[in-house]
């Protein structure tokens, strides 16, 4: 007996052809660069499953420009640049969740991980990383006047976040 499942029987829909197969380039970008795309999030994130998870995410991101890579100069490096700034992102994130979770006497962590993605991001890349505004704007995708202004508005909110929280401590008049 032959079960004919059918849409409008209100079934699940058996369609081989609704996975469309990927395009033999990508397929062979991804043979070519997976490895040393997962060695490179490996050293970044430090565990396999982030590492992974990072790669995976990188090999979607370039699945969905696909057709716009196609037309770049160097498809490597366009593929290289997205891995690194999906890495960064995953890196800045598990910084900020391990942020949260340090001690300061003066609560600059607690702030530093409350602040908005943008702005974190800007601070941990600067004054962390020490990168210069040039390169932030790159990773971030935003001109540089967006980094100085993401970056104004961070100084400003931790400044008064450690000034609120020394006046609470009695360490200000």
């Amino acid at each position: 007996m032959t079960e004919d499942v059918r849409a409008e029987d209100g079934g699940p829909v058996a369609d081989a052809d609704a996975v469309l197969p990927l395009p033999l380039e990508f397929e062979a970008l991804y043979v070519a660069t997976q490895e040393p795309f997962h060695e490179y999030a490996l050293f970044y994130l430090g565990t396999n499953d982030a590492a992974e998870e990072a790669v995976h995410r990188a090999f979607l991101e370039i699945l969905n420009h696909w057709h716009a890579l196609l037309e770049e100069s160097n498809l490597q490096q366009q593929a290289w640049s997205i891995l690194r700034r999906v890495v960064i992102s995953q890196a800045l994130q598990d910084f900020r969740s391990k942020l949260s979770l340090l001690h300061s006497d003066i609560g600059l962590y607690q702030a530093m991980s409350s602040l908005p993605p943008r702005q974190f991001d800007v601070i941990v890349l600067r004054h962390v990383l020490s990168y210069d505004t040039k390169k932030i704007s790159w990773y971030m995708g935003v001109t540089p006047s967006t980094v100085d202004y993401h970056g104004r508005k961070a100084k400003d909110r931790l400044q008064q976040a450690v000034s609120s929280h020394l006046k609470k401590e009695g360490d200000l008049t």
